[in-house]
C-alpha cells in the first residue's frame, strides 16, 4: 500500500476531534495534526502553571466532552486549506459527531464513541471501523508517569474573541527542540478550545485549525443522527478491522528512544490491494509525547511503488521516506524535521 493510502486511514487523531482531522486529511491528501489537538486543550489561564498542565489538559477533555454543537471548521496547512461542518451532542457518557467536508472530495463521517462510519457517495462505499483511544491522551494524562510538564511550560497571552465568542489565549512552550509550540484560544467560560495555531520555533505559524463559526449548546437529537449514521441503503459496507500488534512481535526496535516519547499502539493495517505471497500487512508503530505524534509505517519493499528516500513538509506535518532492506519506511509525525530524523535512524529490524 503507498503511503498516501495508509496515511489516509492511519490512527492519527489523538483526541475526539481528531476524526475531523482524518476527515479533512481524506480531502485534502494531507494529515492536519491540529484538529487532532483542537478538543483536548482549554487552559484556564488566570491560574497558568507548569506543574498543573495535566490538569488543564483534562479539564479542557472534559468541557468538550460535555458541550453540543454545531460550527464550521477550518485547518490551514501551508498553502492548503480545508473545512468541514461539524455536528456534535453530548448525553451523558455517550457522543455522537457528523463531519460533512466542505472542500475536496466530499465525505461524511458519523462516530458514535469509538465507532466510525465513513460515507464516500462518489464510489459509494461506507466504511466500519473502530477507533481505539489508543492509549493516547487522556490517558497518557492519567499516567502517573505522564511527563508532558517535563516537556512543556504553559504561558498566558491574554484574550481575543474568535467567531464572535470570548476566549482566553494561551501558549504551550516546548523545553526542548524535540517538539513544537501551540498557541491556544480557549472559550473564557467552559475552557472549550476554539482555535488553535503549530508554531515553529522561530514563532513562525506552521498549521492553523479554528472555528470561523460556532454555535454552542444547540439543542441536537443524538437519535437523529444515530439513524442517519445507520443509512447504508445504496452504500457497499466495507469493515476495516485493525490487528492489535507489538513492534516486538513484528521484528523491529527503537534502538535509542526519543525523549518523552513513548510507544503508544502497533497496529497490522488492512489493505485494499493485494499483498504478495509471503509479505505481511503494513504495520504502524505510534509514539506520542501527549500531545504530538508520530507513525512510523513499514510495509513490504516494492520497486513499483516505492521510489528514492525522500524527505516532505507539509505545515507541521513531516514526512521521511526511505528504504531498509526489504522494507519500505515512511516517519510522519507533526514535529521538527530533526526529531523525525530521530525515529527514523533509529528504527531496526531484529535478527
Amino acid at each position: 500500500m503507498r503511503v498516501v493510502e495508509l496515511s489516509r486511514w492511519s490512527a492519527w487523531p489523538r483526541f475526539s476531534l481528531g476524526l475531523l482531522g482524518a476527515v479533512l486529511a481524506m480531502s485534502a491528501a494531507a494529515m492536519p495534526p491540529v484538529a487532532a489537538v483542537l478538543q483536548a486543550v482549554a487552559l484556564p489561564v488566570q491560574s497558568a502553571e507548569p506543574s498543573n498542565i495535566n490538569d488543564w489538559l483534562m479539564r479542557m477533555h472534559e468541557a468538550s466532552r460535555k458541550r453540543s454543537y454545531v460550527g464550521t471548521f477550518v485547518v490551514s496547512s501551508g498553502a492548503a486549506m480545508s473545512s468541514a461542518r461539524i455536528w456534535h451532542v453530548c448525553q451523558g457518557d455517550q457522543q455522537v459527531e457528523r463531519v460533512e467536508t466542505l472542500t475536496g472530495l466530499p465525505r461524511t463521517v458519523y462516530r458514535h464513541n469509538d465507532q466510525v462510519h465513513t460515507f464516500m457517495p462518489d464510489s459509494k462505499v461506507m466504511l466500519r471501523e473502530r477507533r481505539e483511544s489508543l492509549g493516547m491522551f487522556p490517558d497518557l494524562l492519567k499516567s502517573a508517569n505522564s511527563g508532558i510538564a517535563d516537556f512543556y511550560s504553559a504561558k498566558a497571552m491574554g484574550s481575543e474573541r474568535v467567531a464572535g465568542i470570548q476566549t482566553d489565549v494561551v501558549e504551550l512552550v516546548p523545553k526542548d527542540k524535540l517538539r513544537f509550540a501551540y498557541r491556544i484560544w480557549a472559550e473564557d467560560k467552559s475552557g472549550l478550545v476554539l482555535k488553535l495555531e503549530t508554531l515553529a520555533e522561530d514563532g513562525q505559524v506552521l498549521e492553523q485549525a479554528a472555528f470561523s463559526e460556532l454555535q454552542l449548546d444547540v439543542p441536537l437529537r443524538m437519535d437523529k443522527l444515530l439513524k442517519m449514521m445507520q443509512a447504508t441503503d445504496g452504500y457497499r459496507v466495507e469493515r476495516l478491522q485493525l490487528q492489535k500488534t507489538t513492534a516486538q512481535a513484528e521484528g523491529w526496535v527503537l534502538k535509542t528512544p526519543v525523549p518523552g516519547f513513548k510507544s503508544v499502539s502497533c497496529f497490522r493495517r488492512p489493505t485494499s490491494g493485494r499483498i504478495e505471497e509471503g509479505h505481511a500487512e503494513p504495520m504502524q508503530w505510534t509514539f506520542s509525547d501527549g500531545l504530538a505524534s508520530v507513525s512510523l509505517f513499514v510495509e513490504p519493499y516494492d520497486r513499483r511503488h516505492h521510489q528514492q528516500a525522500s524527505t516532505l513538509s507539509i505545515g507541521a506535518t513531516q514526512t521521511i521516506t526511505r528504504r531498509l532492506g526489504t522494507y519500505w519506511v515512511t516517519v510522519m509525525g507533526e514535529v521538527p524535521l530533526g526529531t523525525l530524523k530521530l525515529f527514523a535512524s533509529g528504527l531496526e529490524r531484529q535478527h
